[in-house]
């Protein structure tokens, strides 16, 4: 870790020992994503003849797929049908999270930890089922997960808690025996309203936010393989 802050990787892991469960956000937490969003909104607000507004991954951070399409429906008069949007973002995105979105560094690792130490493991996602079952079963990770749950299926969205005290109801566990794993304050916050322990997670998008979430969340962690450095050296 460099001069910039914290780490928290093995505090993290011995944390770990007193949870049930471990629930993920997923795209920016557990798979390398965010940059994918961002290329695709430029080109479908283009398509409608808007340039991309400076803020707005801020504006929909945390919002479920139906929420963010409601957004767009109403802040740049679309025309479609909230379906039709939703379609056209899975038609947009289901190649490249097919064949161009990797796991983050280390996660592979956690995930096997998880797995041989009998702790539950969830993902709570703001993003539509199709391109999750696409992207999870690319990686080859789905057998790692006992519940896989949108926020389409709650609700409301992030930062509103209902996501993440749906999956840890799913894995039969109390919410203070969960550890969640996020890359954006929206998600940091639903985790703690959730009553969980939150470990915020480095990603290059939501970099200009670290300190905001380094203050909100409970740990934070430039990469999932700092949890295990020291077992390494030893």
């Amino acid at each position: 870790m460099d001069g910039r802050g914290r780490s928290d990787g093995q505090r993290v892991l011995r944390e770990l020992s007193h949870k049930d469960a471990v629930i993920f956000d997923l795209d920016g937490t557990l798979v390398d994503s965010m940059w994918m969003w961002k290329a695709i909104d430029i080109e479908y607000l283009g398509r409608h003849g808007h340039e991309y507004p400076p803020h707005l991954q801020r504006k929909i951070e945390g919002m479920s797929f139906s929420e963010t399409a409601v957004y767009f429906k109403k802040e740049f008069g679309i025309l479609d049908s909230l379906e039709k949007i939703k379609d056209t973002w899975v038609e947009m995105s289901i190649e490249k999270y097919r064949s161009e979105v990797p796991l983050k560094d280390g996660a592979r690792q956690l995930l096997e930890f998880l797995k041989e130490s009998g702790i539950r493991a969830g993902i709570a996602t703001s993003n539509g089922r199709e391109m999750v079952d696409v992207v999870l079963d690319s990686l080859g990770i789905r057998n790692y997960f006992q519940v896989i749950a949108t926020a389409c299926e709650v609700a409301a969205g992030k930062p509103a808690p209902d996501i993440y005290l749906y999956v840890a109801r799913q894995l039969a566990a109390e919410p203070n025996r969960c550890m969640v794993f996020e890359d954006v304050p929206a998600g940091i916050a639903a985790g703690k309203a959730a009553g969980m322990t939150v470990c915020a997670v480095e990603d290059a998008y939501s970099a200009y936010m670290r300190d905001e979430k380094m203050g909100m969340a409970d740990y934070f962690i430039e990469g999932y393989g700092e949890l295990f450095e020291d077992a390494d050296r030893g």
